[in-house]
């Protein structure tokens, strides 16, 4: 066995040797002391040398203790140690019975054995935790050696991401990252130590600490953290002059690892987290496991981080389409490095084209389908009603025909809250997409379901890119009013609320999402500038252009006079609205909008539009500018 070793494994291998004679013959002495009876029963003790001699390092072998890197041992390699010996020490104990009845020597104290499995547990375990107690050492010894060339870290947050943090800080002296302090709030870890690094207060005082300690950078690893600590954690630093850095958030970390390979810089989108929802894991992984998942839209942010979490519920297959093959490519290319035993079946295709989503459908059969396919550019489709018309509405109508006919289970349409009182093209398409997906679900009786939020932070063509490109330029920042407001929600967060909304669904629901409170745009551009080490009204200028006619100056999430009903989230509402067109008249509107568009009949559009839609004021709003932000 010894050939197949190399050499630090055949180093533990004659340890283990050496230690088997002494855990026998310790056995012994402890039993019997060095007296007539050690001498009398000595005969049976070089017999149970040569057993475990021959047994044990075999049995070792096969439980791989001989094929690890004992430097990075922990509370696993323990498991297997103890199992590992007690398996040894049962076979051997067998072979000793069976060889004391067979006569081979005359008798032997039965208690050695039990003595013998404690010492072996002791010596092979003691052995191999000895190497890592060495290495830890020698790490040690080499942070101190470089603790002058390196940064000094404090670590906010000492529970199991912030312990990680650390202990990777010492695993890997070139980083030259020295931690040198956690904060945390909790009470009962205050003047305790993580890795012998201790915890110096709480939260509150980091300014206090960065001077105290000298901080050179301060690292967030509070995963579930809410953007109030973000914010207050890097403002301190701001002021201090200090670099922070951060885990992502709970909602990005989900199905992969803590890890300090993930630390990255603070962004706008940690600055606005909320306290996490709870999920409902029974019911989230049964309306997924095991089904196959039609995506559309899977090349765009939502549609991308859908694929994400969808995936980690164990579906049987995901169906990424989309329209743009680039985008489609990239998120296969992602979800294939993530989790490269799921079955991805890219699709490329065009949701108003219905013999081809047909030609899908009968090919892929899915069993639930998340449409996220969708024109949202607000200016854009300003200027092309005609394209919104029937991408948004035809073809989200060939998609609900497509599920019908192919025996679909359940249908979600991700909408938006522009398509409440709309007062642009793109909001009343989403409206009658939602009117669409409602009315399937009653006059056909489907588990069809409609999800509504407002803006999520870092999408394309959303407000956050456009920020950072004018403050890349060096300015100005662009914005319509001091007091416009908007809701805000991290893409994750957004995406895990839609997957629980969803399992929730039993057939016709509009589900919203609860948004939290309005963020003011100047607000967001400040804090943009801030994270960019730049000062608003200073280094970057934030200049008003004026609203305009017929733009809100805050969005709502629900019609007047509509009921909203809690759910057993609560972060998830649904809302019970009128209907508004009966089945015929709403055919005969949307069969009447794809003849307008394809005439290119954008008045007419508009018109229609306001009068299909409560409260709409679509007519009334000039065309937006291409750079403006709704």
């Amino acid at each position: 066995m010894s050939f197949i070793l190399n050499t630090r494994d055949r180093f533990v291998l004659a340890g283990d040797v050496l230690l088997i004679l002494i855990a026998v013959l310790g056995s012994y002495v402890l039993r019997l002391e060095l007296g007539a009876a050690f001498l009398f029963y000595f005969p049976s003790a070089l017999w149970l040398m040569g057993t475990s001699l021959l047994i044990k390092p075999i049995v070792y072998y096969l439980f791989g203790l001989y094929r690890r890197l004992w430097i990075y041992a922990s509370i696993q390699e323990m498991k297997i140690i103890a199992l590992a010996v007690t398996t040894a020490s049962i076979v051997v104990s067998l072979v000793m019975v069976a060889m004391f009845v067979q006569g081979f020597f005359i008798g032997f104290p039965r208690s050695v054995l039990i003595i013998d499995w404690l010492l072996s547990l002791a010596f092979v375990g003691g052995l191999r935790f000895s190497l890592r107690l060495i290495a830890e050492n020698r790490r040690m010894s080499t942070t101190i050696t470089q603790s002058g060339q390196g940064a000094r870290i404090l670590v906010v947050g000492a529970g199991d991401a912030g312990a990680l943090v650390a202990k990777e800080l010492h695993k890997n002296p070139q980083l030259r990252k020295i931690p040198v302090g956690f904060l945390d709030d909790n009470p009962s870890k205050q003047n305790n130590q993580i890795h012998g690094i201790p915890i110096v207060g709480k939260i509150a005082s980091i300014a206090q600490a960065i001077e105290q300690y000298d901080i050179d950078e301060v690292i967030i690893a509070i995963p579930s953290a809410p953007g109030s600590v973000i914010r207050q954690v890097t403002n301190a630093c701001r002021l201090k002059g200090v670099k922070s850095s951060t885990m992502p958030g709970l909602y990005e970390l989900l199905g992969g690892k803590v890890s300090i390979n993930r630390l990255r810089e603070v962004e706008i989108t940690d600055l606005l987290r909320r306290v996490p929802s709870n999920t409902d894991t029974k019911l989230v992984g049964g309306s997924i496991r095991g089904k196959t998942i039609l995506v559309t839209g899977a090349g765009g942010s939502i549609g991308q981080e859908l694929c994400k979490q969808i995936a980690r519920w164990g579906p049987k297959a995901l169906v990424l389409l989309g329209h743009g093959e680039n985008s489609i490519f990239t998120t296969m290319l992602d979800m294939q490095e993530i989790y490269p035993d799921l079955t991805i079946h890219p699709v490329i295709a065009d949701i108003r084209n219905f013999p081809r989503i047909c030609s899908i459908f009968r090919e892929f059969h899915p069993n639930v389908m998340f449409h996220t396919a969708a024109h949202k550019h607000v200016p854009l489709m300003e200027l092309n009603p005609e394209d919104a018309v029937t991408n948004n509405i035809i073809g989200t109508r060939c998609l609900i025909e497509a599920a019908i006919k192919y025996d679909v289970e359940k249908f979600v349409l991700i909408s938006s809250d522009k398509a409440i009182r709309p007062v642009n093209i793109m909001g009343a398409t989403k409206r009658i997409a939602e009117m669409l997906v409602l009315n399937a679900a009653t006059r056909h009786n489907q588990v069809f379901s409609v999800v509504r939020f407002g803006n999520v932070l870092g999408s394309r063509g959303s407000v956050v890119p456009l920020f950072k490109h004018q403050i890349a330029k060096g300015g100005p920042i662009t914005i319509t009013h001091p007091d416009m407001k908007r809701y805000f929600m991290t893409i994750p967060e957004a995406v895990n609320l839609v997957l629980q909304a969803a399992a929730m669904g039993k057939g016709g629901e509009l589900f919203m999402l609860n948004m939290g409170e309005q963020v003011r745009i100047q607000d967001l551009a400040e804090d943009l500038v801030r994270l960019s080490g730049l000062e608003p009204g200073r280094d970057i200028e934030i200049v008003t252009t004026g609203i305009r006619r017929g733009e809100k100056l805050s969005e709502d999430l629900w019609d007047e006079g509509c009921t909203t009903i809690s759910t057993q989230n609560p972060d998830i509402f649904r809302i019970e609205e009128e209907a508004q067109l009966s089945d015929d008249a709403l055919r005969e509107s949307i069969d009447e909008l794809a003849r307008l568009a394809d005439e290119g009949d954008s008045n007419t559009i508009v018109k229609l539009l306001d009068e299909l839609i409560p409260g709409a004021a679509v007519e009334s709003t000039p065309p937006s500018t291409l750079t403006s932000i709704e």
